[in-house]
């Protein structure tokens, strides 16, 4: 149903799940996609780069067993958190559509797999999800970073600093999260107010 008009664009939000999206026909062509996440100056020494991760990569280490071999899904133009976590015993590939883009990755299944300041860019989240879930082994983690919508009004919702940026096309509420640890049948984890980690059930 239509939520709200800000910048120019339109937005949605759904019912059933919570999800704010916006209107397609607003949403950036890949040019546009590619040289906006180009901008993004992510680099494995940058000691504040590593603090921000640090809000899923401390959390997600702390559940995962020795060796645990994982995915990183959206890692960007500079992989930072696959080293951070293979730094600390739990080594991880890299996928990205636009900078990692090995399609074999994702035809293997992991003991965990991390999306952070990912998902808000899925232009299909439904089935970005299903693909996300589908990866991860039983008893494994699936690991989301991204900024929660708590704004409930058009108005709040219009002056919300992290809807500036055009390539973030969906935002999630925590009801959200909530329906997929449904859908899934998973366990949800909030270790910080930004991050969610899911656990499928073990066999």
């Amino acid at each position: 149903m239509p939520f709200a008009r800000a910048h120019g664009r339109a937005y949605r939000d759904c019912p059933s799940c919570r999800l704010v999206s916006m209107d397609p026909a607003d949403r950036p062509g890949p040019s546009e996609e590619r040289a906006r996440y180009e901008e993004h100056e992510n680099d494995p020494s940058d000691p504040r780069y590593r603090r921000f991760l640090d809000r899923l990569c401390g959390p997600l280490t702390e559940r995962l067993p020795a060796g645990a071999h994982g995915l990183d899904y959206g890692s960007g133009p500079g992989p930072t958190l696959s080293v951070m976590l293979s730094e600390r015993g739990s080594p991880t590939e890299n996928f990205d559509p636009f900078f990692a883009d090995e399609p074999a990755l994702l035809r293997s299944t992991y003991d965990f797999v991390t999306c952070t300041e990912t998902a808000e860019h899925f232009f299909e989240p439904a089935e970005e999800f299903e693909t996300l879930f589908r990866l991860i082994r039983p008893g494994g983690w699936l690991g989301v970073m991204t900024e929660i919508l708590e704004e409930e009004t058009a108005e709040a919702f219009a002056e919300w600093h992290y809807i500036r940026d055009p390539t973030h096309v969906v935002f999630y509420r925590w009801e959200t999260f909530r329906w997929l640890e449904d859908r899934y049948r998973s366990r949800l984890e909030r270790p910080h107010p930004n991050v969610a980690l899911f656990q499928r059930p073990g066999t």
